[in-house]
């Protein structure tokens, strides 16, 4: 059967069908470390709706496993292929369709990069708000397709937010269209909403309309601030809001992480700021309010504990935002990196703190920490030594790492939290989605995916256990 629909597949995908055994290998993994089983038959690398279409088609006939995949930098094994299945690349469709400055909209391919997409919307005066940390290299497909947030997203939201229409394939190759080209409309059910984040397992998104925004203008201040511990920096990030700021950045730093940021920039590094001990808060304020903003925000600061500066100078904006983007590169620095993702409202988030230093302290393992303060949003790293004579298909994340995750997955979920803000379930969460969505909700997920996909062709392995 496979040989088969191999030489179909190949004869009417003639130029884009790859089983070549380096893109096959690299197509198992994502930036989460996770190698999936086996090897996949082949990678279709479609570009246009035309070859989606026909590659679903044979892949229903044949009823082969399809893993839609764009620019491979997932952090929840989401889009990698295993054994048996067509890694469906996305990749390549990459064009912006159309800019309409008039209706601050755009319409572009899913396999746009967001960084692309931002410097041609740079000269109509636009920009796409999701602003996740991989900008640089991930796909405008991939943010709808987990939901993706960002260091922006307190403010200016998440991707959903900015979603106003899809075209998405379905299993058996019909196209669908959803949504619409204005900022209202509530006709019939929301599938556009249902498709973001729903990680390629009910659809594969080949067109989206997106709401673009207008580039913000006036001063942009940014503020670093160092306090002696992380529960008093996670009380601080809340009075602000509570006090009105409205930050456009908020990003927190535990004294674990900001340890290896200060190894790793070295004194040049600092920013003026005492950051080899203590726990760093980033904010950073725009519009027209952004001066009032952050001098209320200065004088908070300062009264929680803060050693806190405040700057409008862009570059000096750009040192302090410099320590907190250090984080990952950091990290990484010191071994594989687990880049973990729960969230909590935002007045528990000193509580979720303590909670993962308390596991760390038990367990015995370093979880350095990162937040996106504004929304509550939590990043618990682990660093992983991997032994480069392991297999390589060994797991690269130890069973007692996975312990720990799961107790803090847990404590999020204690807590009045979620599992995850912005990475999705893919397949490494997959095994904790019961505890939070319940036994009915569980079920008629499962059953929405049975209307949208009869046979599960469609990313099989990810978000549902046994599918």
């Amino acid at each position: 059967m496979s040989a088969e629909f191999l030489t179909r597949l190949r004869t009417q995908l003639p130029t884009s069908v790859s089983t070549d055994q380096q893109e096959l290998a690299a197509s198992r993994v994502d930036k989460s470390g996770w190698v999936a089983d086996g090897t996949p038959l082949a990678i279709v690398h479609a570009r246009s709706i035309a070859d989606v279409q026909q590659t679903l088609r044979l892949a229903t006939e044949f009823r082969i496993p399809v893993v839609t995949r764009g620019a491979g930098t997932g952090l929840a094994g989401g889009a990698c292929g295993g054994g048996g299945s067509i890694v469906l690349s996305v990749a390549g469709m990459n064009r912006i369709l159309e800019i309409r400055p008039e209706d601050e909209l755009t319409v572009v391919e899913p396999g746009v990069i967001n960084q692309d997409l931002n410097d041609a919307l740079a000269e109509h005066g636009l920009w796409f708000a999701p602003d996740p940390a991989s900008k640089a290299i991930s796909s405008v497909g991939g943010n709808i397709a987990t939901n993706a947030g960002g260091l922006l997203c307190a403010k200016y939201g998440v991707t959903r937010e900015a979603v106003l229409g899809l075209k998405v394939v379905l299993a058996d190759g019909r196209l669908l269209e959803m949504g619409h080209r204005t900022v209202k409309g509530v006709t019939g059910y929301d599938l556009t909403a249902l498709m973001t984040g729903s990680e390629g397992t009910l659809g594969v998104i080949v067109e989206a309309t997106v709401r673009t925004r207008r580039v913000v203008q006036g001063t942009t201040v940014t503020l670093g601030a160092v306090f002696p511990d992380v529960t008093t920096a996670a009380a601080a990030s809340a009075q602000l809001i509570a006090g009105g700021v409205g930050p456009a950045v908020m990003e927190l730093l535990d004294p674990v992480a900001l340890a290896a940021i200060a190894g790793y920039l070295g004194a040049d590094g600092t920013a003026g700021l005492p950051i080899d001990g203590g726990a760093f808060l980033l904010v950073q304020t725009d519009g027209a309010a952004a001066v009032a903003e952050a001098e209320l925000a200065y004088e908070l600061l300062t009264a929680s504990g803060g050693v806190t500066r405040m700057s409008t100078d862009a570059a000096e904006g750009e040192r302090l935002l410099a320590i907190r983007r250090a984080c990952h590169p950091a990290l990484a620095a010191l071994g594989e990196v687990l880049i973990e993702d729960v969230s909590v409202p935002r007045s528990r988030m000193a509580e979720m703190f303590e909670a993962i230093a308390e596991i760390s302290a038990r367990t015995g393992i370093a979880i350095p920490t990162v937040a996106h303060a504004g929304d509550g949003n939590l990043h618990p790293n682990f660093v992983i030594q991997v032994d480069p004579a392991r297999p390589v298909d060994a797991p690269v994340v130890p069973e007692e790492i996975w312990e720990a995750a799961s107790e803090l997955f847990r404590a999020a979920l204690a807590l009045g939290g979620t599992l995850t803000g912005e990475h999705g379930v893919g397949i490494l969460k997959r095994r904790w989605l019961k505890e939070e969505l319940g036994d009915t909700s569980y079920e008629l997920q499962r059953q929405l995916k049975a209307v949208f996909d009869p046979l599960g062709i469609l990313n099989p392995e990810a978000m549902f256990e046994g599918s």
